[in-house]
């Protein structure tokens, strides 16, 4: 499911390629969603992660909860870490939270806490976005920051910078392209 930023009020729908619904081949096993209010601009270069451009699109959030949220759902969520997605050339942020209402909220609060108390999950996550895609013959995704995670406060820096792009969408001051803006 994804936002079809291409449509008016931007419904919350199944993802598309090539006129046909896409499925994945494997079944990701956190919530996914975006947070709205950023965009991850296509005309600006991010000179951190070697100049890569934005999607276009709101940026990514998975969500490690224990809880599987329901499509549509506004949760409060607890930044914890970052991704800098290269797929298909494009910068794709994938923000990785924790919903502030689950039990172990309390004790993560940066990508150490992560690991401590959901050993694993940033690399299962980092191998997820990076190899799904292969089934359907294209190769692997990339990863800047040396395939790592970045912790909460590059997360956090993340945020705000696609809020403000969002907001210069907003006020014009970037080009919309094919986003509808209603």
């Amino acid at each position: 499911m994804e936002a079809a930023t291409d449509e008016p009020y931007t419904p919350i729908k199944q993802d598309t390629k090539n006129g046909k619904l896409r499925y994945l081949p494997n079944k990701i096993q956190w919530n996914y969603g975006f947070f709205p209010q950023t965009w991850e601009d296509p005309s600006y270069s991010n000179a951190e992660i070697g100049g890569a451009f934005g999607d276009n699109d709101p940026v990514d959030v998975v969500e490690i909860g224990q809880r599987s949220a329901i499509i549509g759902e506004v949760m409060k969520v607890k930044p914890l870490a970052a991704f800098a997605l290269i797929d298909d050339g494009e910068l794709d942020w994938k923000i990785i939270v924790i919903s502030a209402d689950d039990p172990k909220a309390a004790l993560v609060n940066d990508e150490k806490d992560v690991e401590k108390y959901f050993p694993g999950t940033l690399r299962a996550i980092r191998d997820w976005y990076r190899d799904y895609k292969i089934p359907d013959g294209k190769p692997a995704n990339k990863f800047g920051f040396d395939n790592k995670a970045v912790g909460k406060i590059y997360a956090l820096k993340v945020i705000r910078e696609t809020n403000q792009l969002w907001k210069n969408l907003m006020t014009r001051f970037a080009s919309a392209g094919r986003l509808s803006l209603l």
